[in-house]
């Protein structure tokens, strides 16, 4: 078996550590000797935790390297991702982290490294590269693109074949999806239990994918200069992760208390489930009241999505979008409040105007939150808004997901009774932009509401030039002999 344990194989400083996976799917990961194994569809069975672990069977060969991908760097570096993580495993193996380069250094010269890709041209950034083990941390983030490209630097001089390991959770809407179809019952969208890490072969001809049971079916069929790539799907859910559970008992109520769509996917890990128009918002959810109760305030915040481009004599028969500044504010009792919301389409110099008038009349105790577009001209214009709203509290945000990501946070919110909208002449125009989103064809104000509520829920509003959450580590002490550190 290629995976069992670590026991006897690593001393540190005489205690015996013995690191394997957990009985089940997650052993089964490990074990598999496709080509492409994927991992997962739904959420807390110990997905990251397995990918993370695999490179450790290389432990001694010094020619080997790994390369795990997650879509952001801030996806690896956020509170209890991939680099948090990693310092719970590789720092028992005499791991030596470098935080510049966000990789660790093992003592044989082993190598595994994280990285981003965020972007669709990053994937040429490993032109010339050679990876032996090519991880993959949430697939379905990824396009079809950077996965194929990078497949074709999965090459090994180590001794060790070259293979992929991938972890995800259920997107109806993912090229993953149907890649992993023959895994998947497409009544239910539920995975089916007896192919379970079952192998099946694939080529690939003009992008269409050639499936077989056996590799040398399809060299029979298409020629023996075919290179059939095997592939194995292994579902797990929070139940295959008892370890979890017993640590965090919270966390299954977690899955079980969100809205029906995400409870479908990361608790049943269902790949057909998926939101439309009129699931993220409705109408009902929201109570308009008369005012905001000032005492119980904690903080507030102007949240703008700005227009990107400016309003010329014709445009608006092509219906362009709105510039729009959503106020929120939240309670000390869970409560969120929109109290106002300014929408117009203006030229960029008019844009400012209206940003600069709105924060005068909201007052310095209002802070004021803007989404910044890629590129050096997006940080350009956001210094310029920074410079000309000197005096008040200010924070230029990048956003990382797809809008529909963005809003789930608030959606969830909003169905659970806990939003308040401060009547207004723009309550009819706002509740009718959420009704259809996201297929409704504007979705600047639900754009700006999911920035305003996530800015306040992350409890980054307040002191803008603290880093709350830089650079954490977690140490691992007291290992007792013939410990052992599943996940």
């Amino acid at each position: 078996m290629k995976f069992m344990s670590l026991s006897n194989q690593i001393n540190q400083k005489q205690t015996i550590i013995d690191i394997g996976p957990q009985p089940g799917p997650q052993t089964r990961f490990l074990q598999s000797t496709a080509n492409i194994c994927i991992y997962g569809g739904a959420g807390g069975g110990g997905k990251t935790f397995g990918l993370m672990l695999d490179p450790i069977y290389h432990y001694h060969n010094p020619k080997f390297v790994g390369v795990i991908f997650r879509r952001t760097t801030k996806q690896i570096r956020n509170p209890g991702g991939l680099w948090e993580k990693s310092f719970e495993l590789y720092s028992l193996i005499n791991g030596i982290p470098r935080e510049t380069s966000l990789d660790w250094v093992f003592p044989s010269g082993m190598n595994v490294t994280f990285a981003h890709m965020e972007h669709e041209n990053n994937k040429y950034d490993w032109q010339g590269t050679e990876i032996p083990f090519l991880g993959w941390d949430e697939l379905t983030h990824f396009t079809i693109g950077q996965f194929f490209y990078l497949l074709s630097r999965n090459r090994s001089t180590s001794g060790v074949p070259g293979y992929v390991r991938a972890t995800c959770n259920p997107d109806s809407k993912s090229w993953v999806r149907k890649f992993i179809d023959w895994w998947i019952d497409n009544n239910t969208g539920l995975p089916i239990p007896s192919r379970s890490g079952k192998l099946r072969w694939f080529i690939r001809e003009d992008d269409k994918f050639i499936w077989a049971d056996t590799r040398q079916e399809l060299i029979n069929k298409y020629g023996a200069e075919q290179l059939p790539t095997s592939v194995a799907f292994i579902p797990a859910s929070v139940y295959d992760n008892p370890i979890l559970l017993q640590k965090d008992p919270g966390y299954l109520a977690k899955l079980h208390s969100l809205p029906r769509v995400e409870r479908e996917q990361l608790l049943g890990g269902n790949w057909n489930v998926s939101r439309s128009t009129g699931d993220y918002f409705k109408r009902h959810w929201f109570e308009i009241v008369e005012s905001v109760p000032r005492n119980e305030v904690i903080q507030t915040i102007r949240y703008w999505d700005r227009a990107a481009t400016e309003v010329r004599e014709g445009d608006l028969e092509k219906d362009p979008d709105y510039t729009v500044g959503v106020k929120l504010s939240k309670t000390k009792n869970g409560i969120w409040f929109i109290e106002h919301i300014t929408r117009d389409r203006l030229s960029p110099y008019k844009n400012k105007q209206l940003v600069l008038n709105t924060a005068k009349l909201d007052g310095v105790n209002v802070h004021i939150g803007l989404d910044e577009d890629p590129g050096s001209a997006g940080k350009s214009d956001n210094a310029d808004y920074v410079k000309m709203l000197s005096g008040f509290i200010i924070k230029c945000f990048r956003p990382t997901n797809d809008k529909t990501t963005r809003a789930l946070p608030f959606s969830s919110q909003c169905e659970a009774g806990n939003v308040k909208l401060v009547r207004g002449s723009w309550n009819e125009d706002y509740l009718s932009e959420l009704e259809n989103f996201p297929d409704g064809g504007h979705d600047d104000q639900v754009d700006a509401s999911s920035g305003a509520f996530n800015a306040l829920n992350g409890n980054i509003i307040g002191d803008f030039s603290k880093n709350l959450i830089q650079n954490k580590t977690s140490t691992i002490s007291n290992i007792s002999s013939s410990s052992q550190l599943n996940w």
